[in-house]
Formats: structure tokens, C-alpha cells, sequence
């Protein structure tokens, strides 16, 4: 465990572990999110790009459930069905080390708004595309869902 401070945005925490760090290419993840991600496959195609970063981008689940009807019969219902409407940061990335020279160590040095939107227009970023399931876990409602799918052995991202 390393203290990066607690004001310190996430640009600022990574730069602060640099001296840590003795591999040319490195993983990362936010740690709010759960997802079957192949990280295999995705160093893999990482490496294969040859950019500075790459982002694991995932469809988000909808917030709430979805009504499957027929000529206006409910047929089902499918509880927090995955989006398709485009693909978000699912938190789960790879990064050269040379990426670490667009950050400094002070607490508002941001990574996705500041180094990652600068290294974007670079050309600089690439997006795995994972169309598997995953889900955030930003509030208690997120906790309780993902606690229920684990307690009914219905937990995707567990892959032990």
C-alpha cells in the first residue's frame, strides 16, 4: 500500500507510485468496477498497438430493469440489461511507463480530463472493446445488487 494522499486526484496518485514501477508496461485499475475482463487479452492487444495507453471500454448497465413486452403483453423482464450505446471506461487499463511523463505529482493532476484526453488527440490511446458483462460499484445500491448476484452464485467477474 502506498499513501497518495486523500485529496490527491487519480493523475497525481499514479505519478506518486512512479518510483515503484520497474516494468516498461503496467496495469491499472480504479477498483470500482467488476467485469470478467480477459486481462490476458487485453495486455495482449495492448502490446500489439503499440500506443501509450489502452482503456478497457465496457457497455454500462442500465440503471434500471427493462420490460420485454409484445404487442403490449409483458413477455419479461430483464433486470439491469447492459446498454449498447456506446462504450465507457470500464476502469481497467494498461500504460508504458512513458505515460507517467504527462502527469505530475500534485493533488489536481486528473488522468482522464488532462493526460488521457491530451494523449488521445495524439493518437496515444486505444480502447480494448469488452462486451462482456460488468458493472460499477459507486453506491450502496451497487453493492447490494452485485452482493445478491454472489450470494445466488451469479457472479460474473468472479473467474477463480
Amino acid at each position: 500500500m502506498v499513501d497518495t494522499g486523500i485529496n490527491t486526484l487519480k493523475g497525481g496518485r499514479i505519478k506518486r507510485i512512479e518510483k515503484y514501477l520497474d516494468s516498461k508496461t503496467n496495469m491499472l485499475t480504479y477498483g470500482d468496477g467488476v467485469g470478467n475482463i480477459n486481462l490476458k487479452e487485453l495486455l495482449k492487444f495492448h502490446q500489439s498497438r503499440k500506443k501509450m495507453v489502452t482503456v478497457t471500454g465496457v457497455y454500462p448497465p442500465s440503471l434500471f430493469g427493462e420490460i420485454i413486452e409484445k404487442n403490449g403483453k409483458v413477455v419479461s423482464f430483464n433486470e439491469k440489461p447492459q446498454t449498447s450505446k456506446g462504450f465507457i471506461n470500464g476502469g481497467f487499463m494498461v500504460f508504458d511507463k512513458e505515460m507517467l511523463n504527462y502527469l505530475t505529482k500534485d493533488e489536481d493532476c486528473d488522468f482522464e480530463f488532462g493526460t488521457l484526453e491530451k494523449l488521445a488527440k495524439k493518437g496515444q490511446v486505444m480502447a480494448y472493446q469488452h462486451k462482456g458483462p460488468w458493472e460499477c460499484v459507486d453506491t450502496q445500491r451497487d453493492i447490494d445488487h452485485l452482493n445478491k448476484l454472489w450470494s445466488q452464485n451469479k457472479a460474473f467477474w468472479k473467474v477463480w
